[in-house]
């Protein structure tokens, strides 16, 4: 089963422990993250939406004239635009980026969030919203005759784009969410479904909720599995959990800041269950770590697996063994840590799973 890995095209070098040290878009600091990325082994980068962030569709297509074969995973939110726009957007940029593309659709888990940009649906009408936006833009890259649409949230007549995608028959389809809701939008439209780390138990049911939707959408395939984690490397297991303690420093002090705490308890489902994660214990597994969940109050990609490269390479098999496919990751020092994890991480990952993949055909030709 092939692996691939994804880190974030961000585009300055702040972080929840360190304040940027320029602007919000950093054009020279994006390139080098990109080229970063690219030398080191990874196969995909994340460009993420927020409501006040620069454009990620923008800073995809400036990545993408200038760093050749690293491919785009773009965040989008159904929100902010009519999807026959949207679509039209995502067909330019897959021709900009020779057919590297891949959309992952938002659909939101934080009401006040969504309000900053004029978003007052509930939770599950965002879903629902967000699997008949995933439909029209599909129908879109593939139709080449107009078509109508009437539904829940859109009404048009007659649309057909003369802007096509690269790929063939389309680019693929990203979603995430860990609520009844999220499974049965992403079941039914994903190609790529994204958690965020727990354990290993956890997982694996996250993942049998996520199959069990798309067979009752009555796909007879199911989307491919991506987990997202926060890693803390370095040559020793001491120093890796120095490091850790010190990181976890760093983001309590950032979160005394009232400016950068949560408001509130968190109300998506994901952030929920990795705080009741991290409520029953600090670790986890081989190598999972929760506090840094705790700290930020679940926010996103959060919980963190510690060690040396060999502790957290063994750790991701561990959850490739579960089915997952994609793995992401994230350090703190963002540039430094994808350095040292394309470095260190990444090849004895690869190299593991050339071996069983070697040995499974061995076995399957005997």
């Amino acid at each position: 089963m092939p692996v691939e890995f994804l880190g974030i095209g961000g585009t300055n070098d702040g972080s929840e422990t360190t304040p940027r040290s320029g602007p919000s878009f950093d054009k020279q600091y994006t390139l080098r993250l990109a080229r970063a990325h690219q030398e080191y082994g990874w196969d995909r980068v994340l460009f993420a939406y927020g409501s006040g962030a620069p454009d990620p569709a923008q800073v995809a297509a400036y990545v993408a004239s200038r760093v050749e074969d690293l491919r785009i995973l773009l965040a989008h939110r159904p929100n902010v635009s009519y999807p026959t726009y949207a679509l039209k957007t995502f067909a330019t940029l897959d021709q900009i980026s020779d057919g590297r593309l891949t959309v992952h659709f938002i659909t939101g888990g934080n009401d006040h969030e969504q309000g900053r940009e004029g978003d007052r649906l509930t939770k599950d009408d965002r879903y629902a919203r967000t699997r008949e936006y995933i439909r029209i833009v599909k129908r879109g890259w593939t139709s080449r005759e107009p078509f109508d649409h009437e539904g829940a949230h859109y009404s048009f007549r007659d649309f057909v784009s003369d802007v096509f995608p690269v790929q063939q028959p389309r680019p693929q389809v990203s979603f995430g969410g860990s609520s009844p809701a999220a499974y049965a939008a992403g079941g039914a439209e994903a190609d790529v479904y994204c958690l965020w780390g727990e354990p290993l138990a956890e997982t694996a049911q996250q993942i049998e909720a996520v199959k069990e939707a798309a067979r009752a959408a009555g796909r007879s395939d199911v989307p491919r599995i991506q987990v997202a984690f926060r890693p803390i490397i370095a040559p020793t297991e001491e120093l890796a959990w120095e490091k850790a303690y010190r990181i976890l420093g760093d983001l309590r002090q950032a979160g005394a800041n009232p400016r950068r705490r949560p408001a509130g308890p968190p109300q998506n489902a994901g952030s929920q269950r990795l705080l009741e994660v991290a409520a029953r214990g600090e670790r986890h597994d081989r190598a999972l770590w929760t506090p840094t969940a705790a700290a930020t109050g679940g926010a996103g990609n959060s919980t963190a697996l510690v060690g040396t490269p060999e502790t957290v390479a063994q750790a991701l098999l561990d959850y490739y063994d579960l089915g997952v496919e994609i793995l992401s990751a994230r350090g703190y020092a963002i540039l430094d840590d994808a350095v040292d994890f394309g470095r260190h991480v990444i090849p004895l990952v690869r190299a593991e799973v050339a071996r069983r993949d070697a040995a499974r055909a061995d076995h399957d030709a005997a």
